[in-house]
């Protein structure tokens, strides 16, 4: 049973690089989880092509970065720990490179998520409004000018990000998921 830990960034960055793959880790880990999120198909060997849209991508590598981002990705939005954690730049990271990684995680989430659950997803009001909280973070045009209060906004806009995304996924999979067990 793989860990549901994400792998290190520097990890999936090097292996992003080696495949020649122009994303960023945050930008692929994002789109990622909002395709899972939008409903998009579980395939552990299909879902980089599903989010690269290429069907011409070849799968990771079994126990790659890349392997154990998605089994840790799909595990933590399972969760009924509220376990899922966003794959950003670490914490011995400039604040402005950890925010500029978490800009790029919302924007990738929005294409996995659109590339999913289409034009109109089934959503609940509070799902709607976490959605477009989402998009307005992921067009946001940051300044950093005082390290100390950057530090508190960007946890607290990662966490914000985080239970929005779980929110989504409740929405799109779990809620769909509830609804035809009770049919």
């Amino acid at each position: 049973m793989t860990d549901a830990l994400l792998p290190a960034h520097a990890r999936v960055a090097a292996e992003l690089d080696a495949l020649e793959a122009a994303l960023e880790p945050s930008d692929l880990h994002g789109s990622l989880c909002g395709y899972l999120a939008g409903g998009g198909k579980h395939d552990r060997k299909g879902w980089f092509a599903a989010v690269m849209s290429d069907p011409l991508v070849s799968p990771p590598a079994p126990d790659s970065a890349l392997d154990q981002l998605y089994e840790a990705s799909t595990r933590q939005l399972e969760s009924p720990d509220f376990a899922f954690e966003l794959l950003l730049p670490g914490e011995d990271r400039p604040v402005g490179e950890r925010a500029d990684g978490l800009l790029a995680w919302c924007r990738g989430f929005l294409g996995g998520f659109g590339l999913a659950a289409g034009a109109e997803p089934p959503l609940s009001e509070e799902a709607e409004e976490a959605l477009a909280d989402l998009a307005r973070i992921a067009a946001s045009d940051l300044s950093y000018d005082d390290p100390d209060a950057d530090e508190d906004a960007l946890e607290e806009v990662a966490e914000f990000v985080r239970v929005a995304v779980m929110l989504l996924h409740s929405d799109c999979v779990l809620g769909p998921r509830h609804r035809r067990k009770l049919n």
